[in-house]
């Protein structure tokens, strides 16, 4: 990409000449001993105790107020921000006063990276500060960033400027998004805490983490659209996983119990709000139990994540109050369809399900099945009314190629999905161990492909030939992580809580 330089950043290049000059390295060699953060000082400071007399501490400088001899500045490490005062004295003591009013004065700029060593103390109105007796340039920012302002005319009313907010920039320049916007650093570092919420809870379970292959030459474990590649030393087409169920699933027939996987997978597929083509999702196996079992213990970690994070179990999202508190609702999917279409599908053929759909105004294609049907009618019915925490259980055979049939209804399987604020979070079986069944339902998905349903499944003759030595009675689950931490920060699309969602390429300059 070809450069124009604005003229801030004309004139931040020439200080870095000018720093060179003076002799100060602006990218000096990285170690600078840290002893203490932002939060801790402004947390635990005792000014009758005098605490934090040599404290060294480094971050980006954030603001500076220029005051004859002296300055106030503003640094921001990673846990807050915190004031230093810098005094000429201090600094550049005796008669050599080119320090502070040719380097400090003149050549740092706002977001620039320093390192200052001194004393903590409380200003005169009461503010915890650190006295700096050595400030040190670290990095020199060659760009200026958007510092937001507020002002405030005669009527009290805020105008604020150059606010980072356009989602594209935001995106795009995430570095510079979560400089500027302080609570987009949060919402990560709670995603973060999710995740060990969930790897502690599997742990104290018994849980072994593990990795799978995220190239793959079957593109197998969901109905799903998958990117193609290709492989140059074995010189065959590969794929990039869309998800790791079925190689868990070979773990337990060899002989792992409990097996889980945070596990990036990619679907080329639309993009919205909820979807992007590379996501997460975590995905565990426990040798000996059932759906039943697996609802049971789902809620309690839902319930677990939000007590961890908000401390309680009701968690605000929009303009709604979900509350997290097991046990949640279960029901079957064809109760929840005549609940909100009026019709009852539960013994409908193909050509009747396609009558209801038409009545319904829901756009259907040759390619879909049974199973397909069904699920549209669910989407666009249904799904969206379900705000709690609410299992959706008992589906159709034919959606549902990887699940047990149920132990007591004809043509249904074992499998629920999770819905919270009208989108699925979790799916999860009973698991198929029947190879000869599985092979049957493998079969019925190839029938579908050569309709043209490009999300049908490929057979994979290896997991095959895995049941066929014996898999014990399983059930797994497949929880979507980016969609679990919108609900639990709050956030309305999905690319808020993607550090780099996938971006159109940016245009040149």
């Amino acid at each position: 990409m070809s450069q124009h330089l604005s003229e801030q950043e004309i004139v931040r290049r020439e200080k870095l000449e000018q720093l060179k000059n003076l002799g100060i390295d602006p990218y000096p060699a990285p170690l600078y001993e840290v002893n203490c953060n932002s939060k801790e000082i402004l947390e635990n400071y005792n000014d009758e105790q005098k605490n934090f007399a040599n404290v060294s501490i480094a971050g980006r400088l954030m603001a500076m107020r220029l005051m004859g001899k002296a300055a106030f500045v503003v640094l921001e490490d990673q846990h807050g921000r915190i004031q230093l005062y810098v005094g000429r004295d201090a600094i550049a003591p005796g008669e050599d006063k080119t320090y502070f009013d040719e380097f400090f004065k003149k050549l740092l700029d706002i977001g620039d990276f320093i390192g200052a060593k001194g004393y903590v103390f409380k200003t005169k109105t009461g503010e915890t500060s650190i006295h700096v007796s050595s400030l040190t340039l670290l990095s020199k920012a060659l760009r200026p960033l958007p510092i937001v302002k507020e002002t405030k005319d005669e009527e009290g009313n805020v105008t604020i400027h150059d606010a980072f907010t356009d989602p594209e920039l935001r995106y795009r320049q995430r570095y510079v998004d979560l400089v500027v916007n302080s609570h987009v650093r949060d919402t990560f570092i709670k995603r973060t805490k999710l995740v060990k919420t969930i790897r502690d809870y599997l742990d104290s379970h018994g849980a072994l983490e593990v990795d799978t292959p995220v190239l793959q030459n079957i593109p197998g474990g969901a109905a799903a659209r998958p990117f193609a590649t290709h492989h140059n030393a074995l010189d065959v087409p590969f794929y990039l996983r869309i998800a790791n169920e079925l190689y868990l699933k070979r773990l337990i027939v060899g002989g792992f119990d409990f097996v889980y996987e945070f596990s990036r997978n990619f679907r080329n597929e639309g993009m919205d709000r909820t979807h992007n083509p590379e996501f997460t999702v975590l995905e565990f196996y426990v040798a000996y139990k059932d759906y039943f079992w697996m609802m049971d213990f789902t809620e309690v970690l839902l319930e677990k994540i939000a007590l961890e994070l908000h401390g309680t179990t009701e968690v605000t999202v929009g303009d709604k109050m979900i509350n997290f508190k097991a046990p949640f609702p279960r029901v079957p999917i064809y109760d929840a369809i005549q609940q909100f279409t009026g019709f009852d599908i539960s013994n409908m053929n193909e050509a009747e399900l396609l009558d209801v759909c038409k009545k319904l105004h829901i756009e259907t294609t040759p390619a879909m099945g049974k199973g397909k049907l069904v699920d549209e009618i669910f989407g666009a019915k249904c799904e969206g009314n379900f705000i709690q925490p609410t299992f959706i259980i008992d589906y159709p055979v034919e959606l549902s190629p990887l699940t047990k049939k149920h132990r007591s209804k004809p043509g249904l399987v074992e499998r629920f999905e999770l819905m919270i604020n009208g989108k699925e979070i979790a799916n999860a079986y009973t698991e198929l161990n029947d190879p000869i069944d599985q092979r049957a339902r493998f079969e019925e998905q190839v029938k579908l492909m050569e309709r043209g349903d490009d999300e049908a499944m490929f057979i994979d003759h290896d997991f095959l030939r895995a049941l066929e030595y014996g898999m014990p009675p399983t059930s797994g689950i497949g929880i979507g992580i980016d969609r679990l931490v919108m609900l639990m920060t709050n956030q309305p699309s999905i690319q808020e809580v993607l550090f780099f969602p996938q971006m159109r390429p940016e245009k040149p300059e």
